[in-house]
């Protein structure tokens, strides 16, 4: 965790888990389609999982979520339930890949089992959090009937997408990192200017 490279991974990371919430975020919710959120999460845990077999670290799935957030913050109007789910996704699945992903010989079974259970947990806690902690009036307005159908329509659709796209994830991650650790100096200067250019991107479309 405290190796400068890492955190170039992290920011890499959160900067285009950041950016697909802005973009595509944005694009869904102005369309009206329903139950969007299940993509964006799945796109995020598929992220996060890539991170995972890259810099397999506790800890760093939360730190990849936070700077989503600081993203999502600089480069978007300020919905803070919006910021709270990113902030949730990240740390439920640290909490599960940290339990089931030990190495790079993670099962896929494993692997799988870590979406699954990131995203029903992510949901549920949000949920609750946002509902009767937070008490977030359009959440509060809608009552047990809108947690209920995050938790259970919501949550059931994320996490069956999640238990394929995260061992798909994780194993990119790992073929990534190899490969990255092969040119540390090319891979560090070609994440840095990425970083960069999503950054400006979001500046741009904002």
């Amino acid at each position: 965790m405290r190796k400068p490279k890492n955190w170039l991974w992290f920011i890499l990371f959160g900067s285009l888990w950041g950016i697909n919430e802005v973009v595509m975020g944005e694009v869904l919710s102005a369309s009206d389609v329903p139950h969007y959120s299940v993509l964006l999460t799945v796109i995020a845990l598929f992220i996060l999982a890539i991170a995972r077999g890259i810099v397999n670290r506790p800890g760093s799935s939360t730190a990849i979520g936070l700077i989503a957030v600081l993203f999502k913050l600089a480069n978007a109007a300020p919905f803070y339930c919006h910021l709270l789910g990113i902030f949730m996704v990240g740390l439920t699945f640290d909490i599960f890949a940290s339990l089931l992903i030990k190495n790079e010989k993670t099962s896929s079974v494993k692997c799988g089992l870590t979406g699954f259970l990131s995203a029903y947990s992510g949901n549920t806690l949000f949920a609750l959090v946002i509902t009767y902690i937070i008490r977030y009036d359009i959440w509060t307005s809608a009552g047990l009937p809108k947690v209920l159908e995050h938790i259970f329509v919501s949550g059931s659709l994320t996490a069956v997408l999640a238990a394929f796209a995260v061992p798909l994830g994780f194993r990119l991650g790992v073929t990534s990192g190899e490969i990255a650790d092969k040119k540390p100096k090319w891979t560090s200067a070609g994440t840095v200017v990425t970083v960069f250019i999503i950054w400006i991107l979001a500046r741009a479309l904002g």
